[in-house]
């Protein structure tokens, strides 16, 4: 069938299996170009289908060589209905990893569940005996934890009820939004979804089950922004789940000898998450025309081979006096911030394509489902 992006406010319900590949094939290259490293070369990646995850298994797979196992949530194709990006993404990886010689396997299934714990863990017992590193990347609405109930987040502000400007992607136009103040009970069950409890039960039962080598490192991601958006992000129900998280890496290091836990605070990059959220998408479109006129603009891939790279996350990572490691440096640099605060202040209607990278942004999102690709001939029929 011929596939077209169908595209409803911040979710595409399609995605293109030729432009997912030709997207991976592309992370692999750069990564291909850049100096190999030594470690780490058993990687467990959970939440590995798309953005932070995937690039997170692929500089983990092609700068140290490492054997990867990823655990995604994702929807083959049937009949005339496309499966999600991530599947083709974790297909087309699988794909080129084989033909290279590198071990990855997938586990399909909920992260959340025992079941998927269980059936991970065996699967690492079996083939790599025990793992170095866990890579935590969810991002997901809902939460069934292992008493049985059912936990699902909000995207809402924390106090009060919040007003701001934000874009429509799809139409490229400046609107207003506004954001209700979440209650008690949402605040909590953002917690449950989006802090560090799931990622603490991985660990102790990868540890309790002798699936963690000696010295393991594991990392968790997560935002801090500047204050144009912390009334949505930081200091909003997400920012609260992301405070849980910061404590969890805390946890984990006190509580499980040898394991080292971390939080890799990243750049603001166009994900399904972060085009969810009010107000970002627009400091989004305005960042990237800063940083790309500065030289400075990367996307996944790059970051995560930084975080492995220059940040040294396996062997001695760079921290900052909190603990953090902070791959939003070049995003937050005064000069940047000093810029993107002074366009958002002039940014309309009228002047958006103009002031901001609007079309980057918007070429961005297609681009997550297969979208938009160059090289690849959208007319013509593929298998889906």
């Amino acid at each position: 069938m011929i596939i077209k992006p169908k595209i409803r406010g911040f979710i595409c319900t399609s995605a293109h299996p030729v432009g997912c590949e030709e997207n991976v094939r592309r992370q692999i290259e750069y990564v291909k170009s850049k100096p190999k490293m030594d470690a780490p070369k058993k990687v467990l990646v959970i939440g590995a289908s798309m953005g932070y995850g995937l690039a997170s298994r692929i500089a983990a797979a092609y700068s140290c060589g490492a054997s990867t196992i990823g655990v995604i949530f994702d929807r083959a194709g049937k009949d005339n209905k496309t499966g999600t990006a991530g599947w083709y993404n974790t297909a087309a990886f699988e794909k080129f990893a084989r033909a290279d010689g590198i071990y990855a396997k997938t586990l399909n299934g909920d992260a959340f569940s025992q079941e998927m714990k269980r059936e991970t863990i065996e699967l690492i017992k079996k083939d790599l005996g025990k793992v170095d590193m866990v890579i935590y990347s969810l991002a997901a609405p809902k939460r069934t934890d292992k008493e049985g109930v059912t936990h699902s987040s909000v995207i809402k502000a924390i106090g009060e009820t919040y007003t701001n400007k934000s874009i429509d992607p799809a139409k490229k136009t400046l609107n207003e939004v506004t954001v209700p103040a979440a209650s008690d009970d949402e605040i909590a069950a953002t917690v449950k979804v989006m802090g560090g409890e799931d990622w603490k039960d991985w660990i102790e039962l990868l540890s309790k089950e002798g699936a963690l080598a000696e010295n393991a490192v594991t990392a968790a991601y997560s935002y801090i922004g500047p204050k144009l958006t912390h009334p949505m992000y930081f200091n909003g129900t997400i920012g609260r789940a992301k405070e849980h998280l910061f404590n969890t890496a805390k946890e984990i290091t006190a509580e499980y000898d040898g394991v080292k836990a971390y939080i890799a605070v990243n750049k603001a990059l166009v994900t399904q998450s972060s085009s969810a959220i009010p107000v970002v998408p627009l400091y989004i479109a305005i960042l990237f025309k800063v940083m790309k006129e500065k030289g400075l603009h990367e996307d996944c891939i790059e970051q995560m081979h930084r975080l492995f790279d220059e940040k040294k996350l396996y062997s001695a990572p760079v921290t900052d006096e909190n603990g953090l490691i902070r791959l939003d440096d070049w995003e937050m640099r005064e000069d940047i911030q000093t810029e993107v605060s002074k366009i958002w202040e002039q940014v309309t209607s009228e002047n958006l394509s103009a002031v901001t990278d609007i079309d980057g942004y918007s070429h961005d999102f297609e681009s997550l489902f297969g979208f938009g690709v160059n090289g690849v001939d959208y007319e013509q029929d593929v298998e889906v």
